[in-house]
């Protein structure tokens, strides 16, 4: 099945575009080519711009203790496994105290880097890297690879207590909740939120069924409309019925 989720909140959309650029840079830096390398290095100066807001490390500190007290509460329950709280404890406490020893604003070793401004600076003019325009990127470029990589480690490690504190935070949020089987008529999926206190939510479709959801949402209500994909035109309502997934997620 292919998954879709929605964010109800800026914070939730903050973590959810900086888990998509960790995994990113996890990918294109495992790679050999110049390009894999560029394209990672690109990717964390996005990072860099997502991750600048002041609140984040107090954000993901704040609530990691919050879900440390509630996992507290389970123990010596019976129908809990000890070994795996105390995992999922360990696994808590440790990303705290990774993020509390993060010392001034995040990045801020890489904005002090000069070569690297330099980079990101002619990246934000369309076809600003070329070779003549900084010769010395070129250079590294065509470095070995594992030297790239040596270095592409060092500007990235540095943030990886953000990127361990994120990963536990929207696993629990994922684990939240449980999915219904709903129908949209005609393509279109409209519930009044009576109530609930979502952060996220998730739908998931069938690989097989050809259709894209357009999720919106609001204090009152949800909106679905599943349109059929196009790389030309404008998406149109795909109007038959549709069978999904809906799961609403909350910390």
């Amino acid at each position: 099945m292919i998954s879709y989720e929605y964010p109800l909140n800026e914070r939730i959309r903050t973590l959810l575009r900086l888990e998509d650029l960790f995994v990113k840079i996890a990918h294109f830096s495992s790679g050999t080519a110049p390009q894999d390398h560029h394209v990672a290095l690109q990717t964390i100066f996005e990072t860099l711009e997502v991750a600048s807001r002041a609140d984040l490390k107090v954000d993901l500190v704040q609530e990691l203790e919050r879900q440390r007290q509630i996992l507290m509460s389970f123990r010596n329950n019976p129908d809990i496994s000890e070994e795996a709280l105390a995992g999922a404890l360990y696994e808590i406490e440790q990303a705290s105290t990774g993020l509390l020893a993060m010392a001034g604003k995040i990045g801020q070793y890489l904005r002090e880097n000069e070569w690297l401004m330099s980079i990101r600076s002619r990246a934000a003019i369309p076809g600003g890297v070329c070779q003549f325009d900084l010769p010395a990127y070129h250079y590294w470029l065509n470095r070995d690879p594992e030297v790239r990589r040596r270095d592409l480690d060092t500007w990235i490690h540095p943030m990886a207590p953000i990127r361990d504190g994120i990963e536990i935070v929207l696993r629990l949020l994922r684990a939240s909740g449980r999915a219904e089987s709903q129908l949209a008529r005609s393509g279109a999926f409209q519930l009044t939120m009576a109530g609930r206190t979502a952060q996220m939510v998730r739908v998931r479709l069938e690989r097989t069924d050809a259709v894209v959801p357009e999720i919106s949402a609001n204090k009152y209500a949800l909106n679905v409309r599943f349109m059929l994909p196009e790389t030309v035109a404008r998406p149109r309502l795909a109007e038959r019925d549709v069978a999904f997934e809906l799961t609403f997620c909350s910390l």
